[in-house]
């Protein structure tokens, strides 16, 4: 089984989409550290789940405080661990989208998917027949995508 770690905005992204299943049936399994899951708790409002209640997501303390210091002054604290955690866990994957945290996940070789990669995948494993209306529905939501992007990743997926 693949180690998968989150970060917090495509966590976030398919609570706002009703639509955690996906995450679910693609990895089985995600690990988060403490500081994603108290970004989550911290914006409870208009879209917000209990995380803590899905036995597949399993919260971590990171150990490795060195390197949580050596990027916190360039990216936030989830970021910082979500990183952090999937170098400790020797990670398959990281699940992020911020782009500061991207350069910093490229100088450590970890491999990397964002929102919008995790819906194309879900649409080639047949999870979901089209990414147009999740990505317009996310962007209605407060999620920001250029139109460059838009045209980009549904042009790439057929629609």
């Amino acid at each position: 089984m693949l180690k998968v770690v989150s970060n917090t905005t495509p966590l976030l992204s398919f609570i706002k989409l009703n639509r955690l299943d996906i995450l679910q049936e693609i990895y089985q399994r995600i690990y988060i550290p403490e500081a994603v899951y108290k970004e989550i708790e911290t914006g409870k409002g208009k879209y917000y789940k209990d995380i803590s209640k899905e036995n597949w997501i399993i919260i971590k303390k990171v150990k490795n405080k060195n390197l949580v210091e050596k990027y916190t002054e360039f990216i936030d604290i989830g970021e910082v661990e979500a990183i952090a955690l999937s170098l400790e866990i020797k990670a398959n994957l990281l699940l992020i989208d911020d782009r500061k945290g991207r350069t910093i996940t490229e100088k450590e070789n970890i491999n990397i998917t964002g929102t919008v990669g995790i819906l194309i995948k879900a649409k080639k494993l047949g999870i979901i027949k089209e990414i147009k209306p999740y990505i317009y529905e996310l962007i209605e939501k407060g999620n920001f995508y250029s139109e460059t992007f838009i045209k980009l990743i549904l042009k790439h997926s057929g629609e």
